[in-house]
């Protein structure tokens, strides 16, 4: 194998010496025949394909329905390096439930000084319906998916908060279930610590924030926008590995003090709602009034404590990316402890000197817009042409406050199967916490890897793929 670009931290790779949880997998390539390479990997297309393991990209023409690209080199961290992550990742959700908790009541935060109030007040994430709301033990993001890189051996970094509706949990455990499948003796020889439990883990969480007027046990179901949603699958997956009803909002009405769900045995309360709609298409008799998507009155049942929404809505303002940057504060004023993780060193483009600096070193710098996601409405300036660069200049002084700016980070890389054999790719990781009665994760996350050579972008809908993630058992 070629040794490893001094340039980027190779996890695999120190010079040319193998590291030791790579050992295992280092022989296992290198007694691969290519033929064999070419069968598994398409092997694994056709069981994606089966199961119908797809993404949508739309606007683009054509078929919007893709098959996420799979690559079968696993990605690993031993028990050590996980345990530090599995503790900065569990600290950094709390501080952020706190966040919401405070923002939404008593403002402790915006008073002391420590976050300015309009960052949150005018953030078009902040739910003023939600003002003066405690949802049941208080908890206001119950499925945190955090964004991390790697840039070196002990150097992690969180990249964004997703306290919405993450998605991408599927992958994480398809990508399991189809190595396993094709390379069983893997398994056999790696003491490989699983990520099956996560499906109950999720329905512990759920039913463990049901209502107080909820008797006995909870009815649970997952609120999708439809068939036409470009994470249909992951919810119709999840619904399946739960066991609880996948519905829309056609599905459920508002009657008294509770939300029923219509069966063909008669309508059934309903107590929880794991909602994968954005907040404004949830009742429209409180958000947006001409939506097809939602129920109307949910809110009020919501209110009077008749069905628990998770996440809460309003959560979305913890994970915009004007609030990202007072993060580590929060872990400080509401944990009084010291940030596990760190941020990536972020310019704030609504101050004036932040954005003098942006301005002036755009071809350096990653300027991401604060409500952007899945990687669009993005520059990374090393990577952009003249014209590309004058247009977010143009964009960043007409709305400065909506960019953000960060450094290129020179991102870990991982072993990949490419064309020509293996070479190093970048990537990510986003392990999903689960906060209920108590904070948990299973050990491992989606790995995205950008498959494209030199690509620091690792979204699905930018040509990024996915792996299986690893985490070695003591």
């Amino acid at each position: 194998m070629a040794q490893a670009d001094q340039n980027f931290f190779n996890e695999m790779l120190n010079g040319t010496d193998v590291r030791a949880a790579y050992e295992n997998l280092d022989r296992w390539q290198a007694n691969m025949p290519s033929d064999l390479r070419s069968l598994k990997q398409h092997e694994a297309e056709q069981l994606f394909r089966r199961v119908g393991i797809t993404f949508a990209v739309y606007g683009e023409g054509g078929d919007p329905e893709r098959l996420i690209p799979f690559d079968m080199f696993p990605r690993v961290f031993t028990a050590d390096e996980w345990r530090k992550l599995e503790r900065g990742i569990k600290q950094r959700a709390a501080a952020l439930n706190a966040f919401l908790a405070d923002v939404y009541d008593g403002r402790e935060i915006i008073r002391a000084g420590k976050i300015p109030e309009h960052i949150v007040t005018r953030n078009e994430a902040f739910e003023k319906a939600m003002v003066g709301i405690r949802p049941p033990m208080n908890i206001w993001s119950h499925i945190v998916g955090i964004d991390l890189v790697r840039t070196g051996r002990d150097q992690f970094y969180v990249l964004e908060d997703n306290c919405r509706t993450p998605s991408g949990v599927s992958y994480m455990l398809q990508n399991r279930e189809i190595m396993m499948r094709m390379f069983p003796q893997l398994f056999v020889e790696n003491r490989i610590a699983p990520v099956d439990g996560y499906a109950s883990a999720l329905w512990r969480t759920l039913a463990s924030v049901a209502p107080k007027k909820c008797e006995g046990e909870p009815n649970i179901v997952i609120l999708t926008p439809g068939q036409f949603n470009s994470a249909y699958y992951e919810h119709s997956f999840l619904a399946d590995l739960m066991g609880v009803e996948l519905v829309e909002g056609q599905d459920l009405f508002v009657e008294g003090d509770f939300c029923w769900m219509k069966t063909t045995e008669g309508p059934q309360k309903v107590d929880v709602i794991y909602r994968r709609i954005d907040d404004a298409f949830l009742d429209p008799l409180c958000f947006r009034p001409d939506s097809m998507l939602g129920i109307p009155g949910l809110m009020n049942v919501y209110r009077s404590g008749g069905v628990t929404i998770c996440s809460a809505p309003g959560a979305g303002v913890a994970d915009d990316k004007a609030i990202y940057t007072f993060v580590p504060e929060m872990v400080r004023f509401y944990l009084g402890e010291a940030p596990i993780l760190e941020n990536v060193p972020t310019y704030q483009c609504a101050k004036t000197d932040d954005c003098k600096y942006v301005l002036e070193n755009l071809e350096e710098l990653v300027v991401k817009e604060v409500h952007g996601s899945g990687g669009y409405g993005m520059l990374v300036g090393p990577k952009a042409d003249k014209a590309m660069i004058e247009l977010f200049r143009d964009k960043i002084r007409a709305r400065p406050q909506n960019y953000i700016a960060q450094p290129t980070l020179a991102l870990s890389t991982v072993p990949t199967f490419v064309e020509e054999g293996i070479a190093p790719r970048h990537v990510d990781l986003r392990p999903y916490c689960l906060v209920g009665e108590k904070i948990e994760l299973v050990p491992g996350g989606l790995t995205r890897v950008a498959l494209n050579e030199g690509s620091l972008v690792v979204n699905s809908s930018q040509g990024g793929g996915v792996k299986d993630t690893w985490v070695l058992a003591e």
